[in-house]
């Protein structure tokens, strides 16, 4: 297996950092920090590569705050000359570790995504009689720092690159040596490379009919409910032994494909793909409060339009208009 050198000079070039900024501050140039940065741009990117040269990064600052999308999670977000970073590093490992993983592999990757990750499911739907449905307990709060980063050892090289890289890991921890934070780039390519070995074992050794993984929730289907039930307890050991993860008990399933799935927030049947609950409820939340913006003078119907239209994009990819009607009708009776 051939390994990618990384080298430090490589990251800290003004030309890498200065589109990592870019990528960095896309949608956030409004931000304290980020006009901060881009008010001394040239004297920040040469600083930051000087930094990286040096050994001195990252700076390991996070801010916390909980979202509720649908449940509570707690998003640690680095600084930006961390985010700068980040994103420095990836530009070079990022496409390393994409072309590690397996076809099936739908989250954080060029070209694929949620929305395709949808499609997929529901073509195999159609062809394959069982399933097996599982993520995985706690993924990010689980993942084992010294198991990562030997395993991104087998695809990537450079010790003062890993030293970074290690770094980066050390400012996290849910216990000692486990935990990445929801929220940072690297964590979203590392996790999704930390169950690859999974997804290879599911199709190769165990034989599934076909695979799908969007980060940690899985999908894998086989031939008959014993077989998908002997593959769910295969699958259960490797990702305890070799990945030092456990699947969560409650979010297994076993059932026939005819019956269709949820997935990704979408309920996804043979010849249909509807919303799920969670998209129904995020659809509901940001058209009232558009609306609501609107009523009380904050905003004008231009930007009232601009909201309905990222509100609509929530529905897209889902057979969604009857349910769309239903809702304005309930809206519209609330309000009369």
């Amino acid at each position: 297996m051939k390994r990618r050198r990384i080298d430090l000079n490589d990251v800290a070039t003004y030309a890498n950092l200065a589109a990592a900024a870019q990528k960095a501050a896309r949608g956030k140039h409004r931000r304290r920090q980020v006009r901060s940065f881009f008010n001394r741009f040239d004297d920040n990117i040469n600083r930051l590569g000087r930094d990286i040269l040096n050994g001195n990064v990252p700076a390991g600052n996070l801010k916390s705050f909980r979202i509720f999308d649908p449940k509570e999670r707690i998003i640690h977000a680095a600084c930006f000359k961390d985010r700068v970073l980040h994103h420095a590093l990836m530009n070079l490992a990022g496409p390393v570790l994409d072309r590690a993983l397996v076809a099936s592999s739908f989250a954080c990757r060029p070209g694929k995504g949620i929305h395709s990750a949808a499609a997929y499911v529901q073509s195999k739907l159609r062809k394959h009689p069982w399933y097996v449905k599982i993520d995985i307990q706690y993924y990010f709060d689980s993942i084992d720092h010294d198991l990562l980063l030997r395993l991104l050892a087998k695809r990537l090289k450079g010790r003062d690159f890993m030293t970074i890289v290690a770094k980066i890991l050390s400012f996290y921890q849910t216990t000692t040596g486990q935990g990445l934070p929801i929220g940072a780039l690297t964590s979203q390519h590392f996790a999704n490379y930390y169950l690859d070995g999974l997804d290879r074992y599911i199709l190769e050794q165990l034989k599934a009919s076909a695979h799908v993984r969007y980060m940690d929730d899985i999908v894998f289907w086989c031939p008959s409910k014993a077989k998908a039930q002997k593959m769910l307890a295969a699958a259960t050991d490797y990702a305890r032994d070799k990945r030092r993860v456990r699947v969560k008990p409650s979010s297994v399933q076993i059932n026939q494909s005819k019956h269709g799935i949820r997935f990704c927030g979408f309920r996804i049947l043979p010849g249909t793909i509807r919303l799920g609950q969670r998209r129904k409820k995020r659809y509901g939340a940001l058209r009232r409060k558009w609306e609501n913006l609107y009523r009380h003078g904050l905003i004008d119907a231009g930007k009232l339009q601009s909201g309905y239209d990222a509100v609509h994009a929530i529905t897209l990819h889902a057979d969604s208009q009857n349910w769309r009607k239903m809702h304005l009708q309930r809206m519209e009776s609330l309000d009369a």
